[in-house]
């Protein structure tokens, strides 16, 4: 593990450290939030991202969770640590994590960990109102991962004494986002299922994510689950028909879940067997936030002129 820039004399005295772990599209966004609040300390696999990211205010640091051994180093550098990487991509295991923790726990400095799971962990809920306490039932490999994840950080904060928060995350959606931009789906024509047969689905507006992992960092209680969703209450059907309505574009086909299976991926049919409406009150009264995209009408409306 390598730190790719020295961090400013006397930076530790006046401000808390942050480690983020998986800087991408929502961490860059967290910087922008926290920009001369915290010292912020990347961990990049890359050594190309280091500019990247010292632009955006970070200080970079090489290291690769599938390589334990350029982890050494890594507990030692900061107070908090929010953690977005996600998973691998097979098996129900989450070694990424696993190491993490172990080297955090070589050290007693972090007093702080977030964790960036996913709403996936319920399975499906059959259209229910979801609460936090809910048992969990992951019914894919994807949503097991994040279930050993969430175990791990959890035992990571009861034997280390760090206060340990995890948000359960839904689809993760902007405008500006690669591949997050709700609009997409509906220029490439992917139909939604019939109105008898179709699912609930959950949202968050990136910026909003990013405030809430803020948020969490600050206010968070120990060893607490926390769901990070927007107020949209519909089926998936639906919203796409908002989007499409107030983006002056036209209406996704409606199909049987039989056709459906013909068409999409598995992977996009694996989405199509979960319905759940989460349950956001918690992120609200703990948390303190307040959502700047409650729905996607705020996030599709023009910006007003000046």
């Amino acid at each position: 593990m390598s730190i790719c820039s020295s961090p400013p004399r006397g930076a530790r005295a006046r401000r808390p450290t942050l480690l983020i772990v998986g800087c991408g599209d929502v961490g860059l966004r967290v910087l922008r939030e926290l920009r001369g609040r915290w010292r912020v300390v990347a961990l990049t696999k890359s050594p190309l991202r280091c500019g990247e990211l010292r632009a955006a205010g970070a200080v970079p640091v090489v290291g690769d969770l599938d390589q334990p051994a350029t982890l050494a180093r890594l507990g030692g550098l900061a107070d908090a640590v929010l953690h977005l990487a996600p998973p691998p991509t097979q098996g129900q295991r989450d070694p990424r994590t696993l190491a993490l923790v172990r080297a955090l726990a070589r050290f007693r400095r972090v007093r702080r960990l977030v964790y960036a799971s996913t709403s996936g962990v319920y399975g499906d809920c059959r259209g229910d109102r979801v609460v936090e306490t809910r048992a969990l039932n992951p019914m894919t490999d994807r949503a097991c991962r994040r279930v050993d994840a969430e175990r791990l950080v959890r035992w990571y904060g009861v034997a280390s004494a760090v206060k340990v928060t995890v948000l359960r995350v839904p689809g993760i959606y902007a405008l500006d986002r690669e591949g997050g931009d709700p609009r997409d789906r509906i220029r490439r024509g992917v139909p939604a299922m019939t109105a008898e047969q179709d699912v609930f689905t959950n949202h968050v507006h990136a910026d909003d994510l990013a405030r809430a992992c803020i948020a969490a960092l600050m206010h968070g209680a120990t060893q607490r689950a926390i769901h990070v969703n927007d107020d949209n209450t519909a089926t998936l059907g639906d919203y796409l028909d908002r989007v499409a309505d107030l983006s002056a574009l036209p209406r996704v086909r409606r199909i049987t879940r039989e056709q459906a299976a013909l068409e999409l991926s598995a992977a996009q049919m694996s989405f199509l067997s979960e319905s759940r409406r989460l349950d956001n009150t918690r992120m609200k009264r703990e948390l303190r936030l307040r959502l700047r995209y409650p729905t996607v009408e705020e996030a599709l409306k023009p910006p007003a002129l000046s």
